[in-house]
């Protein structure tokens, strides 16, 4: 066993002990497991929501849309900032609602507010499907760095099956204390590791940040620059838009809310993190630098840059703390994806048709559908080929979806029901299942249009048709409803 695995082997079991020693004395029912008994200070969520952020999609993904893409690489820095603007003033709100409710799921938050259970179905079963991609993402992540930082002794595909049975046990024993507990390592990790590789390799190799982004320029005119044509500037703009919109949207992120202490937590992470965000720099520093040092990489293989310039620039053993950091970044928000889905599915899901079940069996439930929900993401993790950052993209255009009915249950007076509600969801989920399986962009659905039309992120036709249906069937529902009364009479 080479250096570089057996650091991996002691973070990783560094990360068992955190989880199961989160759980020691606690009674872990449904509201322990899932949020953490609603007890969590401000460090403790700030680091579970920043868990969002550093996942093996910005420990790989980033560099490798950096190395493969140029500057357009820059959407996710721009809309991750971005975000803490609207969350400000949307999770404070989403906390207290959840808080005097007793909400446990993100579908709990839309079947209290609209007095649906089967739109909470409808809701968790977005959230099941979309969050499958992301997960993926972390497996495969995790496969990507075991079997580099491995030297090859560890297949990918070996090294997917073991993050996969890694995290199902460690979910189904520390739940969310355990993520919490482990984020306070990996962000110290990410922090350190990210810092340094970002600081030292275009210095190393370069000289320099600017003498590097010189070097590429040369060698790859227009690269550090948004394209005329593609990933334009209005793809540019809709894509961070969109995606701002959908970050709040996923379940985990609920999940993370309902575990503080008090709403003011969210204020004061939207101050800080901004900052914090700006550790994505050195992430696209490092895929940046690898460019002209590990040429060649094409599709999914631009996502192993970070490791392959890392390889050949340093010992065994500081290749054991990068790949025992990128374990954390999946451990993380893998477990919370896990979590997530498995809590959605029981409660959401089985709960609506059969209303006798305890919150016991409930909670039950929710573990062994962990394993469940692992074996599909490692069979889709196995038989897919897609790049990271096209699976959160993806991930993104799916929950992105949920974003108009919030939006209007936070209305004093909301004329939009749950027909209407249920309607749009619908709507945009299948709109953004024909865009995907047909391939399509504007560009091919509309070709008259101008090319800066043509180049705007596809996934804005879903969200304005899931708008306007909403509305409109709202309005009608209404309407028909409103006659029904008054002839009743």
């Amino acid at each position: 066993m080479n250096s570089a695995l057996l650091i991996i082997l002691v973070f990783w079991i560094l990360a068992i002990f955190l989880g199961i020693m989160s759980v020691k004395g606690k009674d872990m029912n449904l509201e322990q497991w899932t949020v953490g008994g609603r007890g969590f200070g401000s460090m403790l969520v700030f680091l579970l929501m920043a868990g969002e952020i550093y996942t093996t999609f910005s420990f790989l993904g980033g560099s490798g849309w950096a190395y493969g893409k140029g500057a357009p690489a820059l959407y996710v820095l721009i809309y991750i900032s971005l975000s803490y603007v609207l969350s400000y003033w949307l999770l404070p709100v989403i906390w207290k609602y959840a808080k005097e409710n007793n909400l446990m799921s993100q579908s709990d938050f839309f079947v209290s507010k609209y007095k649906s259970p089967y739109l909470g179905v409808l809701v968790a079963l977005v959230g099941v499907i979309a969050i499958i991609p992301v997960i993926v993402v972390q497996l495969k992540g995790l496969g990507i760095i075991v079997s580099e930082a491995s030297y090859g002794v560890i297949s990918m595909p070996i090294a997917i099956w073991m993050g996969a049975i890694s995290l199902t046990i460690y979910v189904m024993i520390s739940g969310i204390r355990g993520s919490a507990w482990t984020a306070v390592i990996k962000d110290i990790m990410m922090v350190v590791v990210i810092g340094f590789l970002g600081i030292y390799l275009p210095l190393h190799y370069y000289g320099g940040l600017q003498p590097m982004f010189e070097a590429i320029h040369t060698a790859k005119p227009g690269f550090l620059k948004l394209p005329e044509q593609g990933l334009s500037v209005s793809w540019f703009i809709s894509t961070v838009i969109l995606l701002v919109l959908g970050f709040y949207m996923w379940p985990q992120v609920f999940s993370s809310v309902y575990t503080a202490k008090s709403g003011k937590v969210f204020r004061r992470n939207a101050i800080i993190s901004p900052l914090y965000t700006l550790m994505l720099l050195f992430v696209f520093f490092v895929g940046f630098a690898a460019i002209l040092k590990v040429p060649g990489l094409e599709g999914g293989d631009v996502d192993l840059a970070l490791l392959r310039i890392s390889i050949e620039t340093f010992n065994p053993w500081f290749i054991g703390l990068i790949g025992g950091a990128g374990l954390l970044t999946a451990l993380v928000p893998g477990s919370m994806l896990l979590m997530s889905g498995a809590t959605l599915l029981a409660k959401n899901v089985y709960k609506p048709f059969v209303p006798s079940a305890t919150e016991h069996s409930i909670g039950q439930l929710a573990k062994y559908l962990v394993p469940v929900i692992a074996l599909i993401s490692v069979y889709f993790t196995l038989n897919g080929g897609d790049t990271l950052a096209t699976l959160i993209l993806m991930g993104y255009s799916l929950m992105t979806q949920l974003f108009p009915a919030l939006l209007f249950s936070f209305m004093r007076n909301n004329f939009v029901n749950k027909y209407g509600a249920t309607a749009g969801i619908i709507c945009g989920i299948a709109t953004v299942a024909y865009i995907t399986i047909s391939e399509s962009t504007i560009g091919t659905l509309f070709p008259p249009l101008p090319q800066a039309a043509k180049d705007l992120n596809v996934g804005i036709i879903a969200l304005l048709i899931n708008f306007l249906v909403t509305i409109i069937v709202s309005l009608i529902v209404r309407k028909f409803t409103t006659s029904y009364k008054l002839a009743a009479k």
